[in-house]
């Protein structure tokens, strides 16, 4: 599975970034006014890849930190790729955890494509996840910290999160990857990220 891809920006419009990897060049879909380096320059992007049977789409975000919120976001129950980006697009994170920790589904439903069932879907599936969604910040749960108390990110959820993705990568649809990790979870150390993953292919 790419962790990143490095090279020369070649081409960069509001949702879509083509970088010159060595001569090759990859298309990403990338969030609305993400931060790339203008055309020309060189950049770091971190990339999330969905296998289809017509297509390997790539994904791809300024930093490690968007990228895996953006995984975060596909854990919620009708989420797909699109979603997700949709709502990387239209919120910050800070907008996004407040959104969350606040039960507010509003935020969320002014996303093209999230209506209210996929905005109450996502809270609820969300709701645990507000301390993974702030990214370790803690002057984002302060004012919330009577409801939502920070605690860090659970290793064992973080795991679990990239075993869904690289489920995805090679072909699992979103619901078929979380039900194998969520089996897999059963019977082998969550904190083992190799183990789950092997077991989740398994089945």
């Amino acid at each position: 599975m790419y962790e990143y891809l490095e090279g020369k920006v070649a081409q960069r419009t509001a949702a879509r970034l083509v970088l010159d990897v060595n001569g090759v060049g990859y298309d990403l879909l990338a969030p609305l006014a993400a931060s790339f380096p203008e055309v020309g320059q060189r950049s770091r992007v971190y990339v999330h890849m969905v296998v289809r049977e017509d297509a390997h789409i790539f994904y791809g975000f300024p930093s490690s930190d968007d990228r895996d919120l953006f995984r975060l976001l596909l854990r919620a129950r009708g989420v797909g790729p699109g979603i997700a980006l949709a709502v990387l697009s239209g919120l910050s994170r800070e907008d996004l955890v407040r959104a969350v920790l606040d039960e507010d589904p509003k935020p969320l439903q002014r996303v093209k494509g999230v209506g209210k069932k996929t905005a109450d879907q996502m809270l609820l599936d969300l709701r645990d996840k507000a301390a993974e969604l702030a990214g370790g910040r803690r002057e984002l749960m302060t004012s919330h910290a009577a409801l939502t108390p920070f605690t860090p990110p659970d290793p064992a959820e973080v795991n679990a999160a990239d075993a869904i993705a690289a489920l995805m990568s090679i072909g699992f649809t979103d619901k078929e990857a979380k039900k194998q990790v969520d089996r897999a979870r059963e019977t082998v150390d969550a904190n083992d990220l190799e183990a789950l993953v092997r077991a989740a292919i398994q089945g």
